[in-house]
């Protein structure tokens, strides 16, 4: 899900700002449309490459720390109970009971292990991601977010391309922006014009520098 958000609002800013960027030095509407589907490819690509890479880092960094504490259990079981009880001690639970409790799950080293893992990692051993997924689904969402502004430009003779071009780009960002404040909770409305704000920002900076390198 945060690949897949992140990806599309990426890919629908950068490639807005990058078509609008060409469109403002009045290159010629096929250099317009190369740039925007090189920035599509390129920016999907680089979406992905940084995703997997990223969540490859951090799926191996979670599986060693996991791996520590799966031969911390095996090699000293008396001391990770003690520290067991200690830690649910320290959520409030009394200490009697956080004693029993503790000392019912030691004798599960996967459940011991998935305790500790959540209590002292914040982590659940079974869900640490994958990258290939996650990698795929930001591909796919920047390439879908890059391809809405650049639509009037592949359709031959479309007037004003580049007023068609911010309109659709305006319409993608609300709509993302409405999403996230719909699955967050947090105000369709005001996350829809917060994105369109972000986007046109982006792309109003990059057409003025077109226009002014170009020109």
């Amino acid at each position: 899900m945060r690949a897949g958000i992140f990806g599309i609002s990426d890919g629908l800013v950068t490639n807005v700002s990058l078509i609008l960027g060409f469109a403002g030095a009045s290159p010629g509407a096929h250099v317009v449309r190369l740039a925007g589907l090189a920035g599509l490819v390129a920016g999907g690509f680089s979406m992905a490459t940084g995703e997997y890479v990223s969540m490859r880092a951090q799926k191996e960094l979670l599986e060693y720390e996991i791996d520590v504490e799966r031969r911390s259990i095996a090699e000293s079981p008396e001391a990770e109970r003690v520290e067991l009880r200690d830690l649910f001690q320290e959520r409030g639970i009394d200490e009697e009971l956080a004693d029993r409790l503790a000392r019912d799950l030691m004798r599960d080293p996967d459940l011991a292990l998935r305790t500790h893992a959540r209590e002292e990692l914040g982590i659940d051993p079974s869900a640490t991601g994958v990258p290939l997924l996650a990698a795929l689904a930001s591909l796919v969402a920047f390439a879908v977010g890059a391809f809405v502004p650049l639509i009037p430009w592949l359709v031959p003779g479309t007037p004003d391309a580049a007023w068609w071009s911010i309109a659709c780009g305006a319409v993608g960002a609300a709509a993302v922006g409405g999403a996230i404040g719909w699955l967050a909770k947090r105000g369709v409305v005001r996350w829809a014009l917060r994105q369109v704000g972000v986007a046109g920002l982006a792309a109003a900076v990059t057409w003025l520098v077109g226009r002014l390198v170009g020109g």
